[in-house]
């Protein structure tokens, strides 16, 4: 197989991590952007120059280009790019700050549009590539809490979706992974809880099992426990699995559930739809 050199966004832990370990085992390069120097030192002892750290935050447009760039310049272009950093934010639409939902989409969508942006032009002039959107099977339900979160994955796909039609015919694919529940820190350490309203209290007791948010210490305490879902590696490796895919499909779903999960989200659409009776469901 030919060598492929990745780019990867939010590289440091979790989803990024793992998919820039089976990228160097599989002997390609990976130019992996983290926000702290120092995360992947570990990898780099092991695999050498075929991983090349880059400090980033994505959430920066300039910053962006100038990594994009300065990594075209002295390492080439990327083969695949790698849209995963992003983070979760629970509160109810109106307990949420402007502050806090800005920075939910500058990170998870605007993110992966600068990012993208940035690597077309580049992508265009070789007529060859993949990129690869982290989305959720929160893209296509929804959860109570998990709105704006929700709307930054519901969002990438709308866009990702059009862009993936706009590019084919330049020789360029896009893909979407339309994720359940894994073994990272998203719902420990990056995650970020809002202000609580009693209003919706009920609410987190359902949804948290709790009436409040959980505390810094709580969400530290439960992340120290043994996770009972699946690795990153098994969507590492269904990335893998997809990219050597002679004709790949635009969403993937993968993860134990996540199949159910985006089935019973249809179906209530449909069921709502449904509703209206000049509208048929297509057979």
């Amino acid at each position: 197989m030919t060598e492929r050199l990745w780019f990867i966004t939010g590289a440091g832990r979790g989803l990024g991590r793992a998919f820039t370990e089976v990228a160097l085992e599989q002997g390609d390069r990976v130019v992996a952007t983290v926000r702290r120097d120092g995360v992947l030192d570990d990898l780099v002892k092991k695999h050498g120059d075929r991983l090349l750290p880059r400090r980033l935050d994505v959430a920066v447009r300039g910053e962006v280009e100038r990594v994009v760039d300065e990594v075209v310049a002295t390492v080439g272009t990327p083969d695949v790019v790698v849209n995963n950093a992003g983070y979760g934010l629970v509160g109810a639409i109106e307990e949420l700050s402007e502050e806090e939902i800005r920075a939910q989409f500058d990170v998870n969508l605007f993110g992966a549009v600068w990012v993208t942006q940035a690597v077309l032009p580049h992508l265009r002039a070789r007529g060859s590539g993949k990129i690869v959107q982290v989305s959720s099977v929160g893209a296509v339900g929804h959860l109570p809490l998990f709105g704006a979160y929700n709307a930054t994955k519901w969002a990438l796909e709308g866009l990702s979706a059009a862009l993936a039609e706009e590019v084919a015919p330049l020789g360029i694919g896009v893909h979407l992974l339309q994720l359940g529940g894994f073994a990272t820190d998203w719902a420990g350490a990056s995650m970020q809880f809002t202000t609580a309203d009693p209003a919706y209290d009920g609410t987190r007791t359902s949804i948290l099992g709790m009436s409040g948010y959980p505390t810094k210490e709580m969400v530290e305490a439960a992340g120290a426990e043994p996770s009972t879902e699946e690795s990153p590696r098994v969507a590492a490796e269904a990335l893998l699995a997809l990219l050597d895919d002679p004709n790949p499909p635009l969403r993937k779903i993968i993860g134990t559930g996540a199949h159910d999960m985006v089935r019973m989200a249809l179906e209530g659409r449909r069921d709502d739809y449904l509703r209206d009776p000049a509208f048929v469901w297509p057979s």
